[in-house]
């Protein structure tokens, strides 16, 4: 179990803490937190490669922030995505000037807050691109190579795309390096026992003795079906076979190849040396030249016992770059010559893309408003109290088939949406501010999936809410329609996916109807969270189709989704808490 931290839910932000204090003339953290960059810039204008996810997989993501390899790195919470405002913090740190490429695994909720980062900084005139690393062959089928998860064999995609970045390439041909290296890289892992989250003391899954789980996840996933736990010879025969008949047609004449033996996080290196005897022998059986192979801890998942072997077919140009030198607190190799600090801003002063623009001062609250503002944060209030309550629970069924983060961090994006609320009811905002305040801080807090899709949410909610008297009924009911369109647009995910969807969609179709049929509002709020708690019990019959679940849809059978039990629990507390007030 993971044994040493201050708070759990800090554990993140103290290993940041930790880590650059280890490393000055490495990395440096970003004012504001969010992640780290290069302790220099550098001295000439250059594509800035970020990498990111959930922390948790030292030396991924942040341990290979320096000269040759990643300009950044973008933390989230444990196993959790990194939210949009994390990633644009770290752009903003890193850029100098030829454009922005965020790099991470396939997961639902890195697209998503990497997605909405790259917008922004577009937005700004800045450059920015992303890049999805798909090279897990157990997660999907390969002709649905597109919705594969990013497991140890981003490390090979990230450092040939840093390469070519540091030799000063384009975006665009930044970009080009990151497809062409994915195209050629497959993995497969094996997992032996599960890890625990800091703070808790049950693993995320368990495997049977006698048993290993292939195609495990780095997120603290089982793998998709058990076998028997091999003598070391026959699991390197299992993992060999598997990725030659993976061998991409592109590389059908390629025999140099880039080979990664990675642990994660509690199989010994003495483990993985025996292991690699049997796999370096089968590689060179099968006619395949293996290039500088790297044999240890690369892509973690805290104290898991398994580990995963990537293979990456080489051409001339990928062979180059995979060589090329680097600097690195976790990862070295040749000569690099002493990082040159920009002549342009200081290394220590945040860049702002929109300084000089007075910030647009919130509409105040008048009359009812006052009141329905009030109602908020009191209905932020009781969902903080149930969340806290139910958090156990809440990663208990993300557990199943995900990587047991979503009461963490649920309890994350409510602790900040209502400090937020709160401070945006002292100043008087007007209702639709304060629920815009809320959601942005649920978001930026929060990251992942969820947070994401709760800060969209109650953003648009905010939208349909009067500044200066209570909501019409068909304001309301407007509210929450513009809640879930903004949920949906922005997840895509519709009912029976298997997400929160499938609670939000039938909770604001039944709002909408009592409201129509002359529900007073509490009334038609209450028994709409009961259609909503319904279907989400409901959602345990369904068929994952979207998100970390999806690679273990049938283990998903049975149990609720979290997603959507948090947030019919969550109205149910505000249908509770509002009643007496309307």
């Amino acid at each position: 179990m993971t044994r040493v931290f201050n708070d759990p839910a800090r554990f993140a932000e103290d290993m940041v803490q930790g880590f650059v204090a280890a490393h000055p003339d490495h990395v440096r953290a970003v004012p504001g937190g969010g992640g780290v960059v290069r302790a220099h810039r550098p001295g000439t204008a250059k594509v800035a490669v970020l990498t990111g996810g959930g922390s948790g997989h030292y030396p991924a993501f942040c341990g290979v922030v320096g000269k040759g390899f990643a300009d950044g790195s973008v933390i989230g919470n444990v196993f959790t995505s990194p939210s949009a405002a994390q990633a644009y913090s770290v752009a903003a740190e890193a850029e100098t000037g030829a454009g922005v490429l965020f790099m991470f695994g396939n997961y639902a909720g890195d697209v998503m807050n990497f997605g909405q980062a790259a917008q922004r900084l577009t937005d700004e005139g800045i450059p920015a691109r992303c890049f999805a690393v798909t090279d897990d062959i157990a997660s999907a089928p390969a002709a649905e190579a597109d919705r594969r998860r990013g497991i140890a064999g981003g490390f090979t995609v990230y450092k040939t795309a840093s390469a070519a970045a540091e030799e000063g390439a384009s975006l665009q041909e930044v970009v080009r390096v990151a497809e062409h290296t994915n195209a050629r890289t497959r993995s497969l892992g094996v997992a032996f026992a599960g890890c625990t989250l800091p703070g808790q003391r049950e693993p995320l899954f368990t495997v049977p003795e006698g048993k290993l789980g292939l195609g495990l996840g780095i997120h603290g996933e089982p793998g998709v079906r058990e076998s028997e736990l091999a003598s070391a010879r026959e699991l390197a025969g299992t993992l060999v076979e598997g990725l030659l008949a993976e061998r991409p047609d592109e590389a059908a004449d390629s025999r140099r190849v880039a080979v990664l033996l990675n642990g994660l996080g509690a199989t010994k290196y003495e483990e993985l040396y025996v292991l690699w005897a049997s796999v370096e022998r089968l590689l060179t059986e099968a006619g395949l030249e293996l290039i500088r192979p790297e044999v240890g801890e690369l892509v973690t998942s805290l104290d898991m016992a398994g580990c995963s072997l990537t293979v990456t077919w080489l051409d001339d140009e990928l062979e180059r770059l995979w060589l090329a030198p680097a600097d690195t607190p976790a990862f070295r190799r040749g000569g690099t010559a002493p990082e040159a600090t920009a002549t342009g801003r200081a290394a220590s002063a945040p860049r702002t893309a929109t300084a000089g623009r007075a910030a647009a001062r919130p509409a105040i609250a008048t009359g009812e408003a006052i009141t329905v503002g009030s109602t908020v944060v009191r209905a932020l209030r009781a969902a903080h109290t149930l969340l806290h309550e139910q958090e156990e629970t809440l990663g208990r069924l993300d557990a199943v088939a995900g990587d047991g983060d979503h009461g963490r961090g649920m309890c994350k994006g409510v602790d900040a949406a209502l400090a937020a609320a709160e401070k945006a009811q002292a100043t008087e905002a007007a209702p639709a501010a304060l629920l815009g305040a809320a959601g942005d801080a649920w978001a930026a807090e929060a990251g992942g999936t969820s947070g994401a899709l709760w800060g969209a949410g109650l953003r648009a909610l905010g939208s349909a809410l009067p500044a200066d008297r209570a909501p019409a009924p068909t304001e309301l009911a407007d509210g929450a329609r513009a809640a879930l369109e903004a949920v949906t647009s922005l997840g895509k995910a519709e009912p029976g996916d298997k997400t929160l969807v499938d609670a939000l969609a039938p909770f604001v179709t039944a709002f909408q109807e009592r409201l129509e049929a002359g529900s007073p509002p509490a009334e038609a709020l209450g028994a709409a969270a009961d259609v909503a708690r319904t279907a989400a019990e409901a959602t345990a019959e369904l068929r994952p189709r979207l998100g970390r679940a999806r690679p273990l849809a049938e283990r998903s059978i049975g149990t609720p989704d979290p997603g959507a039990t948090s947030l019919a629990m969550v109205l149910g507390a505000v249908a509770d808490t509002v009643r007496p007030a309307v």
